[in-house]
């Protein structure tokens, strides 16, 4: 089912959540709600969930104004962070509890649970306590019991916030495998960058209230709408006007009219990529993603003068990128006015 967002208003007394929001979410997507705390997203999906009312706007599923539709009545199914479980419960009550609640037979409730846990790999798990559970296990039973009541609308509410890194990269992929399973329409909200840029689809940018560009990961990467996208879909550098990602920065010995001086900092080793950290003459801090090869042949040391050049890099006028002072017109743009990608010269 696709889901439609228009014009979403909501305040919290003096505090703007949501201002003038629309948002597509197309049939069986996985869309992540990416932004800093504060961005709003949360508060959306809540209200596509039916948890908020919104003071204006709509919210659109399958064709159909939910707007004033109780939560129960959307076909949702919603998972929050820290697992909301009954603690009470074994995980086979847990996961059956909504449908028993919709008085389905018992032996239907079992193949369904059981079905479920084998979906999420928890099989021989039904009859241990949430208590008895790792952080991944207790999330994949509450993804579990969200799935049990076949929702046509997945919600995801920072669903691996609380959990280890290691963990919570092996839930990603759990989580990709698990949908293109199910081809369930799926929103998640997360503000790790790294996590909604390797599961979904589609990632809607959130700030202050707005949505500040959608689009694919590959889109926002490399056409960033402003600053702000620039800056929170991937690691960047700010170098005057100029935004250039580490990876787009060439290490240098030797000076030239298009390089900059800087200082090793500190040279940090993580596993194949390699992390150096400069300090330029007007004490900006930069770093550089170089590779253990280029590392070795530039024999770089803390405390060692080199010279970075950047290889491409984006400017901003006000929201709209452009080339930086000087910088040559890529192939392919229809003319200087819309580059957005430069290469310095």
């Amino acid at each position: 089912m696709g889901i439609s967002v228009e014009g979403a208003v909501k305040s919290f007394g003096d505090f703007q959540a949501l201002d003038d929001v629309s948002v597509e979410v197309p049939d069986g997507s996985l869309t992540a709600l990416l932004g800093p705390s504060g961005s709003g997203k949360s508060t959306l999906l809540r209200a596509i969930a039916g948890l908020e009312t919104l003071d204006a706007g709509r919210v659109t599923i399958d064709g159909e104004d939910v707007s004033t539709k109780p939560t129960q009545k959307r076909e949702v199914g919603f998972v929050f962070q820290h697992y909301a479980a009954f603690k009470h419960m074994t995980v086979f009550e847990n996961v059956g509890f909504g449908l028993k609640i919709r008085k389905w037979d018992k032996a239907k409730i079992a193949d369904r649970v059981h079905e479920l846990l084998n979906l999420v790999q928890l099989p021989g798990l039904a009859d241990r306590y949430p208590s008895q559970l790792s952080g991944g296990q207790r999330q994949r039973m509450a993804l579990a019991r969200a799935l049990a009541v076949q929702p046509q609308v997945l919600l995801l509410d920072e669903p691996f916030g609380a959990l280890d890194a290691r963990v919570r990269k092996d839930l990603r992929a759990w989580l990709r495998n698990l949908h293109e399973e199910m081809n369930v329409t799926t929103i998640f909200v997360t503000h790790d960058q790294e996590e909604a840029m390797d599961v979904a689809g589609q990632l809607v940018v959130m700030n202050q209230g707005r949505v500040e560009q959608s689009g694919s990961a590959e889109d926002l990467y490399e056409h960033p709408a402003n600053e702000f996208v620039m800056s929170f879909v991937g690691e960047v550098n700010r170098l005057g006007e100029d935004f250039v990602r580490p990876h787009d920065i060439e290490v240098v010995l030797e000076a030239d009219d298009r390089t900059e001086e800087g200082v090793v900092k500190r040279i940090v080793a993580l596993g194949f990529e390699i992390r150096v950290e400069f300090v330029l003459g007007d004490g900006t801090d930069v770093w550089v993603q170089l590779t253990r090869n280029e590392l070795q042949r530039l024999e770089l040391r803390e405390g060692q003068i080199a010279f970075l050049r950047p290889v491409q890099a984006k400017s901003f006028n006000g929201s709209t990128p452009s080339d930086p002072p000087g910088a040559s017109t890529p192939q392919g743009s229809d003319d200087g006015g819309d580059a957005e990608v430069s290469a310095a010269v």
